[in-house]
């Protein structure tokens, strides 16, 4: 059997594992990976995300174990720069998804996120009387700043984001590996996400999609991360740009840590407080644990509903 190295953690309190061409069974308590070159025992209760790559099988008593130890399952492909669909999330609270929502609900604290979410992006102060609209013409300006700035870095020249959905060679070289850096970005951000009990959903400069907030969380990091490294990419060949990229982001990820960031900076953009440390009520420990009535909620908002 092969000894479990130590699992790279999302942040302090929790840990992810990517798996491909595997068979995830149950073992007791845990879960067991058999590959060609062995076998290797995973303890679920210590696992909070498994992702599951190409060539990847996990029988049903498996999916139980992950679950009672509320273990993420995300159905993700090379190697985690896709995401194409998710088990049941970490968590059994509500806190986080509760706390977006009242914030997405509200007119001034969703215009006061979009703000948050500008300063995070471009370290930049904006008066906090803007409107929506506003707010996002000063974020144009800053992203056609941001194109400018690499294509004079790397001396790729730049007109403009451009590229028809259904012509898809024809787009150039450049716009091409800005999409696909971006759709790997957003497959981390959709993963985090999920991960900590937010909505995809539920966005604030976005809306209208079930993605929204995966495009809100990426922007934050397109101008550092994804505007650089393509065009990076094409300034060293225009060829096969597409997977370069993908593959150019996964490791500049990876060095990064961004994993690590995406949840602390969601928090800090929506200002999640703590949660109430109050072990009578973690429905975490005990999912079947009664939660407090609608009503006893209302009670506690300073909703004037």
């Amino acid at each position: 059997m092969q000894e479990l190295y130590g699992l790279p953690k999302l942040r302090d309190s929790l840990s992810y594992l990517y798996v491909e061409h595997a068979v995830i069974e149950q073992a007791g308590h845990a879960i067991e990976l058999w590959k060609k070159d062995g076998r290797t025992l995973v303890p679920a209760a210590s696992l909070c995300v498994l992702m599951l790559g190409p060539g990847t099988k996990i029988t049903h008593a498996a999916v139980k174990t992950l679950a009672d130890n509320g273990c993420s399952m995300l159905w993700t492909g090379e190697e985690m720069t896709k995401f194409y669909a998710q088990g049941m999330g970490e968590t059994r609270k509500a806190y986080h998804l509760l706390k977006q929502a009242e914030l997405a609900c509200d007119p001034v604290k969703h215009r006061r996120v979009c703000i948050r979410m500008y300063q995070k992006r471009f370290d930049e102060p904006l008066d906090p009387e803007l409107t929506l609209p506003q707010i996002r013409g000063f974020e144009g300006v800053r992203v056609r700043r941001a194109y400018k700035k690499a294509s004079e870095a790397f001396g790729v020249p730049w007109h403009g984001r451009a590229y028809d959905r259904f012509s898809w060679g024809n787009s150039d070289p450049i716009n091409r590996a800005l999409s696909a850096a971006n759709a790997t970005l957003n497959s981390l951000c959709h993963a985090a996400i999920v991960s900590g009990g937010y909505s995809p959903a539920i966005g604030f400069v976005h809306n209208g999609k079930q993605l929204s907030f995966v495009y809100d969380v990426a922007d934050l990091y397109k101008a550092d991360l994804t505007i650089p490294i393509a065009f990076a990419i094409v300034a060293e060949s225009k060829e096969n740009v597409e997977r370069r990229a993908r593959m150019a982001c996964r490791e500049k990820f990876r060095e990064v840590k961004l994993l690590e960031r995406i949840l602390p900076d969601i928090d800090e953009i929506l200002e999640v407080p703590p949660e109430p440390l109050d072990e009578s009520k973690d429905v975490d420990s005990d999912p079947a644990l009664p939660t407090d009535l609608w009503v006893d909620l209302l009670e506690e908002s300073d909703s004037p509903l």
